[in-house]
């Protein structure tokens, strides 16, 4: 059912943890499966340095966010921004059709956190 590649992120997830003083903090959540991620980035002069989160929900999504983590270190904000569902699906060599979301779950909380950083709520 899962490729060797979840496996790997599910049983040996990388960048677990939060990040002291980071740039952004940004909480989403799947109510319909009740799957949950905080991501935390630290960025400087628009380069990712170090990403970390804490996840709850299934393997897939540990996995997904996992391989996430991963895809984006040393990237620009623009390039995290392209990160999609489907590239990372594709990056874990791909995902049951009933999964796909939790993969979704991974590339919505890069955006959100990105989207947060080049555009702070007003205080």
């Amino acid at each position: 059912m899962y490729t060797d590649k979840v496996m790997d992120h599910f049983s040996n997830p990388r960048n677990v943890g939060q990040i002291e003083h980071p740039n952004v903090v940004v909480k989403v959540g799947d109510p319909g499966c009740g799957d949950a991620v905080l991501i935390f980035l630290k960025i400087d002069n628009d380069i990712i340095t170090d990403v970390k989160y804490k996840v709850y929900g299934c393997g897939a999504a540990i996995a997904t966010t996992s391989m996430a983590s991963t895809m984006i270190i040393g990237k620009s904000l623009a390039e995290a921004l392209e990160v999609t569902d489907d590239t990372v699906a594709e990056a874990l060599g791909g995902l049951p059709e009933a999964k796909m979301h939790c993969s979704n779950l991974a590339a919505t909380a890069i955006r959100a956190a990105v989207t947060r950083y080049l555009h702070p709520p007003e205080e």
